[in-house]
């Protein structure tokens, strides 16, 4: 197909799925517009609940296999809007409008970087785009979801606005929710055992303590405990304190050898919610990333998590947009950054599927 039709088509779906509200768990209408979209151009999908998935036309288990993978859903609009965020305006060169910057220009490229090669029966690899959910809230119901029915996969393209740099390294996530106890008395006597003091002790290891190996690409594991709430009233001492601490992961550590190393040196009990959002990266001397370089693009290490920590597979992040304009009032993409994003992942992929 040419470049300047899909770039067309790109923008007119972004229109689309901007007019078309998509908050995490309610994305069953964008997923309806893209099914629609692929199949007027008869490529044939795979759909469970709102995620969609689709492979090239000659698909061929015996190579391996390239995921294009971007979201569909948003974050809700917050207060400062001063332009309808569902209404895909187009001015002085931006397509303003809620999810067109994270990662409605990302997906919308990735999509017709797809089509592009949709039918070309002599790639060195087979392609499979899905359309996920609920990336925004990193929720079960969305790749993580269908990874199974996804596999196996060689390496993944995660479709997230990077200004089409290379994001070879994420970390991960994890919130972890702490509990001191000790004793209740009264404030007036010398009673009970001060669930707070204990606290205290335990978000000062946090705030000094620094894991032993730092990542090339990540550098070192940051922790910051971000809530705290104790006591009921000011003459009773508290029996609890309780913390929550956001903990950053790089690629030489588990997760799991995080929360052992809390639960050795914490006086508090340690919760944590989820150990699901794991660090990820691929390796700088991988065909993709040398692709990349070869183009002019920078590598860098991304700040900001995605739907990779989800993925057990090397994955590059690599999308239009600037990660800056996510989630913020007016959210806009520049219409020439998708058209340059379609012709750049193009081109990165030309490198890898082509004999």
């Amino acid at each position: 197909m040419e470049i300047k039709q899909l770039q067309a088509d790109a923008i007119h779906l972004l229109r689309k799925l901007i007019e078309t509200p998509s908050f995490s768990k309610e994305e069953h209408k964008t997923a309806d517009i893209i099914v629609r979209f692929l199949a007027e151009r008869n490529v044939a999908t795979h759909r469970k609940l709102n995620n969609v998935w689709a492979f090239n036309k000659f698909f061929d288990p015996k190579k391996p296999t390239i995921l294009l993978n971007s979201h569909h859903d948003t974050v809700k609009p917050n207060a400062g809007y001063t332009l309808a965020p569902f209404s895909a305006i187009e001015k002085d060169g931006k397509l303003f409008g809620l999810g067109s910057n994270d990662a409605g220009g990302c997906l919308v490229s990735l999509i017709n970087t797809f089509l592009y090669f949709y039918a070309d029966a002599d790639l060195t690899h087979n392609l499979l785009l899905a359309a996920t959910a609920e990336e925004e809230i990193s929720g079960k119901n969305g790749v993580e979801l269908i990874w199974d029915e996804l596999q196996p996969i060689d390496f993944a393209i995660v479709g997230e606005p990077t200004e089409m740099n290379l994001a070879i390294a994420e970390k991960g996530l994890m919130v972890v929710d702490c509990i001191a106890k000790g004793q209740s008395g009264h404030a007036a006597r010398n009673e009970g055992e001060n669930a707070i003091y204990k606290a205290l002790k335990d978000i000062e290891w946090l705030r000094t303590y620094q894991f032993p190996k730092n990542s090339d690409l990540l550098g070192p594991v940051k922790m910051s405990v971000t809530v705290i709430n104790a006591g009921t009233q000011h003459n009773v001492i508290p029996d609890t304190c309780s913390f929550t601490i956001d903990i950053r992961v790089t690629d030489v550590y588990r997760n799991e050898e995080i929360i052992e190393a809390l639960m050795q040196n914490l006086i508090s009990e340690v919760h944590p919610r989820s150990v699901r959002l794991k660090p990820s990266s691929i390796d700088g001397n991988h065909k993709i990333v040398l692709q990349g370089l070869k183009m002019g693009k920078k590598t860098y290490a991304s700040p900001t998590t995605s739907d990779q920590a989800l993925m057990d597979c090397p994955s590059l992040k690599i999308g239009p947009g600037d990660s800056a304009r996510s989630h913020t009032a007016d959210e806009y993409i520049y219409l020439s950054e998708i058209e340059s994003g379609i012709k750049t992942y193009v081109e990165l992929l030309n490198g890898v599927l082509k004999k």
